[in-house]
């Protein structure tokens, strides 16, 4: 069963930040000042689980142009098993239900690869392909009903 809950505690804290550390930073080689940056004490965090291991992890930040989706990160062993989705469904659920008015934007970079996920929730692209810790994404956006 996959279970997904916002990040309450420090220890939940770094265990969000464990999984981008192997995600992003040992699989994906992106660089550990980008990763983690100056938006996370400001974002609201959440960590998934399948049965009782630990999964992935999202976050999302209120930005000047709506609310941003981010580091959507999932162990290779868990993915395509449905911890994505209900990580983005649980995520879009709180930002609609506490965060967001209708009418509001929701974004997020896509890599390439998670664009299918995204666009399964309504999301759409925006503009053109862009580099952004040397991997390909695209701009996704949707709006609050």
């Amino acid at each position: 069963m996959i279970r997904v809950k916002k990040v309450e505690t420090k220890e939940e804290l770094n265990l969000a930040f464990a999984i981008r550390e192997k995600v992003f930073i040992e699989e994906q080689l992106c660089d550990r000042d980008e990763e983690f940056d100056e938006f996370d004490p400001e974002s609201t965090h959440f960590i998934a689980f399948n049965d009782d291991e630990l999964a992935g992890t999202c976050r999302y930040r209120i930005t000047k142009k709506g609310v941003k989706l981010e580091r959507f990160a999932v162990y290779k062993e868990f993915r395509g098993k449905g911890v994505g989705k209900r990580l983005v469904q649980v995520v879009l659920a709180d930002v609609e239900g506490n965060v967001a008015q209708p009418g509001t934007l929701i974004y997020l970079h896509a890599q390439v690869t998670a664009m299918q996920l995204y666009s399964k929730y309504g999301f759409k692209v925006v503009g053109e392909k862009f580099v952004e810790a040397n991997i390909e994404h695209y701009e996704m956006q949707k709006l609050v009903d």
